[in-house]
């Protein structure tokens, strides 16, 4: 079963939500095999240095940033949330229309 943001990503993505995960700590070599084992389709970006993690102010994991058309900040989610769940994805339908 696919993690909770990928199942996010694949039913959206077609609607113009776009998913990036990013992983704050093991590199290419541990992360790839990972990626393939879970069959991940949405990018997976690295950051083993935690320059993201910094940037972006990131104080627990999972954090989910959900950002704008115009690239201002909608909402910030530390731990983990029910995207997949009724109210989640009526959210999710409600920015994408936006």
């Amino acid at each position: 079963m696919p993690s909770t943001i990928e199942q996010v990503h694949r039913e959206f993505k077609d609607r113009g939500l776009v998913v990036y995960a990013v992983n704050i700590e093991e590199g290419k070599k541990t992360v790839g095999p990972w990626v393939d084992k879970n069959k991940l389709t949405m990018p997976v970006l690295l950051d083993p240095p935690g320059d993201a993690s910094v940037a972006y102010q990131v104080t627990a994991t999972p954090t989910v940033y959900l950002v704008g058309r115009d690239g201002k900040l909608v909402a910030k989610a530390l731990g983990t949330k029910p995207w997949t769940s009724e109210p989640g994805k009526a959210l999710l339908s409600y920015l994408v229309k936006r």
